[in-house]
């Protein structure tokens, strides 16, 4: 990737985190999180703890978490700049993978 398309997805991201902050989601904040208070209702770690747990792994902003078949999928902003997908087992929060 040259410098002008790293700036360009770099911008781009920026961007989507101004327009759809998904973390306040995350939290169990906003107009969304019936749906994730209710999914989380099925796994035995918290959203919240499944957020530490993939943040311990790769630090940075969250930007997404959903739950699905007893795993969460954490989509994390690095703070290098790439987005990278920890799944966190719901029923004891270890980590499945990371990339």
């Amino acid at each position: 990737m040259n410098i002008l398309s790293i700036f360009l997805n770099s911008f781009l991201v920026a961007l989507l985190l101004l327009i759809f902050p998904v973390h306040a989601l995350a939290i169990g904040e906003g107009p969304g999180a019936h749906h994730y208070q209710v999914a989380n209702q099925r796994g035995a770690i918290s959203q919240r703890k499944a957020i530490a747990i993939a943040q311990s792994y790769i630090q940075g902003r969250v930007l997404d978490i959903r739950q699905h078949n007893g795993i969460y999928r954490v989509k994390i902003l690095s703070e290098r700049g790439s987005i990278h997908i920890v799944q966190v087992n719901a029923s004891d929060g270890e980590i499945i993978t990371g990339h």
